[in-house]
C-alpha cells in the first residue's frame, strides 16, 4: 500500500529541487551580463572590509565603469549608510524586479537593510533563509549590464560566502582585505584557504589601515607567502571613518588625499590583474 504522506513529501522535495535549479539557471543568465564578479572577503571582522568595498566600487564608478555593489552581509548590512542612502527602501519595477539605488553616477547598490521596517531591526535567520535571501538579491534585482559586481561579504567564511560561491560559479574570484599586523597573516590564510577550497581564484590582498598605529606589511607578507597579487595599502586616515558615518564616500569627499590616491592605485592594480589594463 502506498504511503500517501511519504509520497507527498517526496513530491514536495522534488518540486523544491526543480525550483532551485530554475533559480540557479536564471541567476547564471543574469550574471552573463556582468563582466567581472568579485567577492570582498576578510578572515575576521574589524578590518574595514565594507569601507574598502564601498570605496573601491565608487572609484571604479568614477573611472567610468558600470558597477553594482551587493551588500551580502545579512546580519550587519552597512553599505547603505556608507553610501548615504540608509533611508532608501526597496522598490519594485513594473515587471516585478527589485530596483537598486544609484547613489553616485555609474553605481547601483542594493542591501537587505533596505527591506527592514526600521534601521535597528535585527535579522535572526539560520542558513537556509540567508541562502534564499542571497538568491533573491542575485535573481530578482534589475542589475542590467555591468562591468563589475562587487559583493561585500560578512566577516569569516560562513553561510553567505558559501551561497555566493555556489550561485556564481563563473566568479572572477575573491579580494581579501587584511590589516597590517603580523596576525593578519593568519586571518588572510583562512580566507585564502576558503577561496581555494571553493575553487575560486584569489585576485589579491589589499592592506587596510596602514600606518603608525597598526604598522605595515602584514597584508603584503601574506600575499608573498601564498603567491597571490598584492593590490595595495590604504593608509590610516581618520576622515575615512567620519565619511563612513556621514554617508559620504571618502574618495569623492577627499579626492586629493593620500588614502584616496591609494584607492585609485589599488583599483588600477586590480584592473591589471583582471586583464583590463
Amino acid at each position: 500500500m502506498v504511503d500517501q504522506e511519504a509520497l507527498r513529501k517526496g513530491q514536495s522535495q522534488l518540486e523544491r529541487i526543480r525550483q532551485a535549479k530554475e533559480t540557479e539557471k536564471r541567476i547564471a543568465e543574469k550574471m552573463k551580463k556582468i563582466k567581472h564578479k568579485l567577492m570582498v572577503l576578510s578572515g575576521k571582522g574589524g578590518v574595514g572590509k565594507t569601507t574598502v568595498a564601498v570605496n573601491l566600487a565608487v572609484t571604479l564608478a568614477l573611472k567610468g565603469y558600470k558597477v553594482g555593489l551587493l551588500d551580502a552581509d545579512i546580519h550587519g548590512p552597512n553599505v547603505p549608510k556608507m553610501l548615504g542612502v540608509q533611508n532608501a527602501k526597496l522598490t519594485v519595477s513594473d515587471d516585478g524586479m527589485l530596483v537598486p539605488v544609484e547613489p553616485v553616477p555609474n553605481l547601483k547598490a542594493i542591501s537587505l537593510q533596505m527591506a527592514l521596517p526600521q534601521d535597528d531591526a535585527p535579522i535572526i535567520w539560520r542558513g537556509p533563509l540567508k541562502h534564499k535571501a542571497i538568491q533573491q538579491l542575485l535573481d530578482e534585482v534589475a542589475w542590467g549590464d555591468l562591468d563589475f559586481l562587487i559583493i561585500d561579504m560578512p566577516p569569516g567564511t560562513g553561510d553567505e560566502s558559501l551561497s555566493i560561491s555556489q550561485l556564481i560559479p563563473d566568479m572572477d574570484g575573491v579580494l581579501i582585505v587584511a590589516t597590517p599586523q603580523e596576525v593578519a597573516l593568519l586571518d588572510a590564510t583562512k580566507a585564502i584557504n576558503f577561496a581555494r577550497q571553493m575553487q575560486k581564484k584569489v585576485v589579491g590582498i589589499i592592506e587596510n589601515m596602514t600606518g603608525e598605529i597598526f604598522g605595515q606589511g602584514g597584508g603584503k607578507k601574506a600575499a608573498e607567502k601564498y603567491n597571490v597579487p598584492f593590490i595595495g595599502s590604504i593608509p590610516m586616515d581618520a576622515r575615512i571613518v567620519r565619511c563612513g558615518d556621514t554617508g559620504e564616500p571618502f574618495v569623492m569627499k577627499y579626492p586629493d588625499s593620500e588614502a584616496a590616491k591609494a584607492f585609485h592605485d589599488a583599483v588600477d592594480k586590480l584592473l591589471e590583474v583582471l586583464g583590463e589594463k
